[in-house]
């Protein structure tokens, strides 16, 4: 079984639903409070062992204020040097899906320059349970966790997250049976979900993913490939799933609403930030 050296990140997307800001900044280097994005997922990739980062984007977004500081002096920036430079020592690489296929055809951008299993991590999806100081930041063990299920079964892996069932409507939602997947059903009613356990953003794609790439084409399957490839493995049983428990947060920078109360929500865990926020808050609320 070959170790897991690469990380994908996925960053393609235009995000017209962060308009007019995501015509200047990526949403993918939306600040949560005061670390962006991009930053969190580079560092969670590099704690899971992974020391070759892929960015997928589109030529119409720039990620080069990440690639270029790592040549840039703060001397008045006492915190671990990581969060103003992630990549650090290890290698990147830029590729570019010029057509909005979907996620698999994105990630196809990068896998001649890949062998073996890679881990994939969506670009705008933040999922942490490390809520500390940032004199303290810890990157995200989400990605390290499954990258040991991958270790422990071989298999293709997907972490997955209680949405709720008036939420399934908005996901690909998975049934298991123990941590094997045994049906994916994308953006179900309610009433005939099969869970409410949805795919959120970090998978282990393992190392026949170009070959399937052919078998399940874009011209088939649409932006569904990504699903297609992940049927494959569960039937052949080789598609397990992380599922993470209540003590993880999943915060999306593609969507405004949801994007405004993840910085809330973050920002009441920060203990920098937790009492004045809530003293504050409550003040506002009264006032209403």
């Amino acid at each position: 079984m070959g170790r897991v050296l690469d990380a994908v990140i996925v960053a393609a997307g235009m995000g017209t639903r962060m308009l007019p800001v995501s015509g200047y900044v990526a949403k993918e280097m939306l600040p949560l409070v005061d670390v962006p994005v991009m930053h969190h997922l580079i560092l969670e990739a590099r704690a899971a062992g992974c020391n070759r980062i892929h960015i997928i984007t589109s030529p119409a977004k720039d990620f080069s204020s990440l690639l270029e500081n790592s040549n840039t002096q703060f001397p008045s920036f006492s915190n671990d040097e990581s969060l103003l430079n992630p990549i650090g020592d290890a290698e990147y690489f830029v590729h570019y899906q010029h057509e909005q296929l979907g996620l698999a055809h994105a990630i196809s951008m990068a896998s001649s320059s890949i062998s073996g299993p890679f881990l994939v991590l969506l670009g705008d999806n933040i999922l942490t349970s490390n809520h500390a100081a940032l004199s303290s930041f810890e990157p995200s063990t989400v990605s390290k966790e499954l990258v040991s299920m991958h270790q422990e079964t071989g298999s293709a892996c997907g972490s997955v997250y209680d949405v709720g069932y008036d939420a399934v409507h908005q996901y690909g939602i998975v049934s298991l049976d123990g941590d094997r997947v045994q049906s994916i059903v994308e953006k179900p009613n309610k009433e005939v979900a099969p869970s409410t356990l949805a795919f959120c953003g970090r998978y282990i794609f393992t190392e026949d993913f170009p070959m399937l790439l052919d078998q399940y084409s874009t011209e088939e399957h649409g932006e569904l490939q990504s699903i297609a490839i992940l049927e494959h493995w569960m039937n052949e049983g080789n598609l397990h799933a992380h599922v993470l428990d209540s003590t993880v947060s999943w915060y999306d920078s593609g969507m405004p609403f949801v994007w405004l109360t993840s910085q809330i929500d973050h920002a009441l865990r920060r203990p920098e930030y937790g009492d004045q926020l809530t003293a504050w808050l409550r003040q506002r609320l009264n006032q209403s």
